[in-house]
């Protein structure tokens, strides 16, 4: 079921029960009329929603119960217990059509016309008696009662002797419509010899009751005599209460709403006992105790579960900011004068809300600037053999414990030379730095401050802020972005995102007898080069050290020599990363282990270093 229907089935089902209270109330304040218009608003929202998610029966019957409530909210009708019934037997009949919904995605073929038809009359001021439930009325006629049979039971002489003149059913009125429901007897086995088709019964007297003048005279039985008859009255028509879907609770009981800051805390807390677990886990590393090792597995394991959990409750599906960006296209598109349609993919690809918060001006700026430089004028395009329309795909999925997102466009593409001559126009690169840089790191350029290639300065781009912007917000909740581009064909951005913020796996390296946590999202694989290997292993490019690995050159960055501290170790421990669409090798003195770390911010006084991402408390 789509998101957003569903988040509609929670909303009315839980402002209908709310309703049904305030109904109760009103009826013992009539003139109370802020409960009048709470009413009205939930009605409203009701009516609203369904005519836009296309619940054409359900905006009718919601548009007649709220045309009676606007007269009663502005005092020009008076509230009285008809009308009151009529729109609580709205209220059934609403639930009815939201319990359909949420078990087929449709509002079902009842239109509730009688029902709509009350209301309306209530409106006008005339009275009707409400009904008992939304249902069609029933035929003018009703149909004729079931004649009764008389099934007399086969007796001995005696006991019909005995019994004559008592029959209950005989004595007793059958209410109209009554059933009977008659209770099976086990018939007994009979030889062939006792069988009716050869042997009949000798004729019984049975008990005589007053008859009809044209009532037809009782058949003899000739099977076992039935027991017991019992009478039930005719079933009732269903009234329009909502029976939930079959196989659980319906989706209004299976949810709560819970306040954000609530669940901020919870997190706060979930980090600030990773901490704790990972002291006692340090500490228990130390110790020779089986018990106390036993425990701190425990709580490690019961940790991690409870991280998960709380984790989850944060977790969001990308569409709640992909949703606007149909508009903002169609908008943007039609004051450019392009045509532009938009796809989506992996729209319930889920991250932390705080991630989905802060990606919001990112991506917004990303389709606004795929809109502005990337697609074609309609006549252009034809042109060059592509249809009028240009297409803007979104592309979410998870893959190695990060969210990818794509955004792509079938336009122009980018052109590297152009990005060249503007950049040196512009003084943001030198000549012979131009000469030496291939055409994907020409098309990086756009990444750079106060870098734009618009001719002109509009409301949609030009001013040369954007770009940079976007790739610094990316990166300071632990991003990455790229680009790749065709000219003619097309530019895909893309993004990598980590799941959450607040706990990362980490790598913990030890360089110069101090402790660095390195993301695991970024690690590749780690290498160890022996003191008798490492003069051989070692080579030198433009006095820079690299690394073969797999025939191919790997550059290397000695931890200790970045941050000025003293190497301790002879042996090569590098740890390979990735960092966009390049790879180094961090040379450390030991790598330790993994652990979750809580991450927290630096001191504003450490924020622009631009080395670490922050600091977390090890034990």
């Amino acid at each position: 079921m789509d998101e957003i229907i569903v988040e509609f089935l929670t909303e009315s089902l839980e402002g209908l029960d709310q309703l049904d209270n305030k109904f109760v109330m009103l009826e013992q304040n009539p003139d109370d009329r802020d409960t009048l218009a709470s009413i009205f608003r939930t009605v409203h929202t009701i009516k609203g929603t369904c005519g836009f998610l296309g619940f054409s029966h359900l905006e009718k019957l919601a548009h007649a119960g709220e045309n009676l409530l606007s007269l009663l909210r502005d005092g020009k009708l008076n509230f009285t217990q008809e009308i009151a019934s009529a729109l609580l037997t709205m209220l059934d009949a609403v639930r009815t059509m939201l319990g359909e919904i949420e078990r087929t995605e449709s509002d079902g073929e009842e239109g509730y016309a009688n029902l709509i038809e009350t209301l309306n009359r209530l409106k006008e001021g005339g009275s009707a008696t409400p009904p008992s439930q939304p249902k069609p009325a029933p035929p003018s006629s009703p149909p004729p009662a079931p004649e009764p049979v008389n099934v007399p039971p086969v007796v001995n002489e005696s006991s019909a002797a005995e019994n004559a003149g008592t029959s209950d059913v005989g004595s007793e009125l059958l209410p109209p419509g009554a059933v009977f429901l008659l209770e099976p007897v086990p018939v007994p086995e009979t030889k062939p010899s006792d069988s009716p088709s050869t042997q009949q019964p000798e004729p019984t007297a049975a008990p005589q009751t007053p008859a009809e003048p044209d009532a037809k005279p009782a058949a003899q039985p000739t099977t076992p005599p039935l027991e017991r008859t019992a009478l039930a009255p005719a079933p009732e028509r269903a009234s329009p209460v909502p029976v939930p879907a079959s196989g659980g609770p319906s989706i209004a009981e299976s949810s709560i709403r819970v306040d954000v800051p609530l669940l901020d805390k919870l997190m706060n807390l979930v980090g600030e006992l990773v901490l704790a677990r990972n002291q006692i886990v340090e500490y228990t590393l130390l110790q020779e105790n089986p018990q106390l090792m036993a425990a701190s597995q425990r709580l490690n394991l019961i940790t991690s579960e409870l991280q998960e959990g709380i984790m989850r409750t944060r977790m969001q599906p990308i569409s709640n900011i992909w949703a606007k960006f149909p508009r903002i296209v169609r908008d943007l598109s039609m004051s450019c004068g392009k045509q532009m349609r938009v796809e989506m993919e992996g729209k319930e690809t889920e991250l932390d809300k705080s991630l989905i918060e802060a990606m919001k001006d990112p991506l917004t700026h990303l389709i606004r600037n795929a809109v502005d430089h990337g697609i074609e004028l309609p006549a252009v395009r034809q042109a060059s053999g592509k249809p009028p329309e240009g297409c803007l795909l979104l592309r979410a999925y998870h893959e190695g414990g990060q969210v990818h997102i794509e955004i792509a466009d079938n336009g122009a593409g980018i052109n590297p030379i152009k990005l060249r001559n503007k950049a040196l126009e512009k003084g943001l690169i030198t000549l012979e730095r131009a000469d030496a840089m291939s055409d994907q790191d020409l098309r990086r350029l756009i990444f750079l401050a106060g870098f734009s290639t618009a001719e002109k300065i509009t409301n949609i781009s030009g001013r040369g802020v954007g770009m940079d912007v976007v790739k610094t917000n990316i990166e300071k909740i632990g991003g990455l972005i790229d680009l790749e581009s065709e000219l003619g064909q097309g530019t895909t951005f893309k993004i990598r995102i980590p799941l959450t913020l607040a706990i990362v796996p980490a790598l913990i390296v030890t360089s110069g007898k101090e402790r660095f946590a390195i993301p695991q999202v970024n690690l590749l694989e780690l290498i160890r080069v022996t003191e008798e290997q490492r003069d051989a292993a070692i080579e030198y490019v433009h006095s820079n050290p690299v690394y073969r690995l797999r025939g191919k050159l790997l550059p290397i960055v000695y931890l200790n020599h970045e941050l000025g501290l003293t190497a301790t170790a002879k042996v090569l421990n590098i740890v390979v990363l990735q960092a966009g669409q390049h790879q180094l090798g961090l040379v450390v003195d030991q790598i330790n282990d993994t652990q979750e770390i809580v991450v927290k911010p630096l001191d504003k006084v450490l924020q622009d270093i631009p080395v670490f991402a922050g600091a977390t408390i090890m034990g």
